[in-house]
């Protein structure tokens, strides 16, 4: 029998993903279950978008060009400009999703054996990129008591070798919550100037930011023009996750050019979904700030619930709608299927992203969960109580 190739065996298992054959289970069962596992937001997305989808007056699907289609570029260009982010059409290609615009960013700057420098934890999908484009990913762990603020410049600094070619960020974090403030963007971007490193910044959740914190975009910091890369994407900013419309943006002309050839190879971006983005982006400033509003209640609720739970410890996130917690378990992949498989109240149980997923040094943040509280609050509410209950009925790994 034909072998798999030893990338398809080390490409790692989603922890958001690889529980789905427990929860299908549970479900089967006659379970219901409160998914704390994954940030699919259930605020609705704009009316307008749904609608420019519903009403368009197309005869033929057509490709689009492989950027993405001008209308649609013209309009996002003008977005970031009024968010401090000065950029040309021509500096920004449609991707498939942010999923896309990252793997366009690792293919255009890395060969294999480069390695790529990432504070953890951090999206976990970071591991399986970097897996396909055969990069070593080289961690600078972020500390639970410090909530995950940025490690010493002096941890980045000692992992730069001849093969280190880019410094990856995601502000706010993923699966933290922490937003980088404007001096620890500003140290990153120095010492990429100091090695003449490129930083790639995964900012999908820019909007999301709380307690009057700002965000800082990587694209903002002067001097670092040919450095930047930003990744983008509507998933979140507009309740869109299904659209699968993101976007990779750098002034790097050299950068963009190779990209492009990546974006040729993979014909074009959705059609549909990128009319759904261009019509989004009318929306108005205040469907933001009542998302805003929404998610620092339901983060306030669901910190001061697990605040209750003996054991519990949790870091306060100011952006994105994540945040990391630590439980009084060995094992949290363990317990998060012992969840689904073992235990409910009154026919409900939870499902949760164990953490260790999230890092890329081995055993690590093993008795941590990432919990997304993307759910209205009274089931967030009902949520932590069935975890507590599983946490007292839990009898090991």
């Amino acid at each position: 029998m034909p072998k798999i190739s030893q990338k398809g065996l080390q490409m790692p298992e989603s922890p958001i993903r690889k529980l789905v054959p427990f929860a299908e289970a549970a479900e089967a069962e006659g379970k219901s279950i409160y998914y704390l596992n994954i940030g699919q937001p259930d605020i609705p997305t704009p009316q307008k978008a749904l609608d420019a989808v519903k009403n368009n007056d197309l005869n033929i699907l057509s490709y689009s060009p492989s950027s993405g289609f001008d209308s649609y570029k013209t309009k996002l260009a003008k977005y970031y400009n009024q968010n401090g982010i000065n950029i040309s059409k021509d500096q920004l290609i449609v991707s498939t999703g942010g999923s896309e615009a990252l793997m366009f960013a690792m293919g255009s700057i890395t060969d294999p054996g480069d390695e790529v420098i990432i504070p953890e934890p951090f999206y976990a999908n970071y591991n399986g990129f970097a897996t396909a484009a055969n990069v070593t990913v080289k961690a600078v762990q972020s500390k639970f008591e410090d909530n995950f603020a940025l490690p010493p410049i002096s941890e980045f600094e000692a992992l730069i070798t001849d093969k280190t070619k880019a410094i990856v960020m995601c502000n706010p974090g993923n699966p933290t919550g922490y937003l980088y403030t404007e001096d620890e963007v500003k140290q990153l971007a120095d010492l990429a100037l100091k090695h003449d490193l490129f930083v790639i910044a995964d900012e999908v959740y820019r909007e999301f930011t709380y307690d009057g914190a700002k965000h800082t975009s990587i694209m903002a910091v002067e001097g670092l023009e040919n450095h930047a890369i930003m990744v983008d994407s509507v998933s979140k900013r507009y309740s869109m996750c299904g659209a699968r419309i993101g976007c990779m943006v750098s002034r790097n002309t050299e950068v963009m050019a190779a990209a492009m050839k990546f974006a040729q190879a993979r014909l074009s971006p959705p059609t549909f979904a990128q009319i759904a983005s261009e019509a989004a982006l009318d929306v108005d400033q205040t469907y933001f700030e009542n998302i805003n509003s929404e998610y620092v209640n339901r983060r306030d609720t669901l910190i001061e619930a697990l605040g209750q739970i003996e054991g519990i410890k949790v870091a306060k996130p100011r952006g994105a709608f994540y945040c990391i917690v630590e439980l009084p378990v060995q094992n949290s992949e363990h317990f998060a299927k012992w969840l689904l498989s073992n235990f409910e109240v009154n026919g409900k149980t939870v499902m949760v992203a164990p953490a260790a997923g999230f890092y890329s040094t081995p055993n690590t943040g093993l008795n941590q969960i990432r919990i997304a509280y993307v759910l209205e609050k009274e089931h967030l509410l009902e949520a932590v109580s069935i975890l507590e209950a599983g946490l007292k009925a839990y009898q090991g790994d």
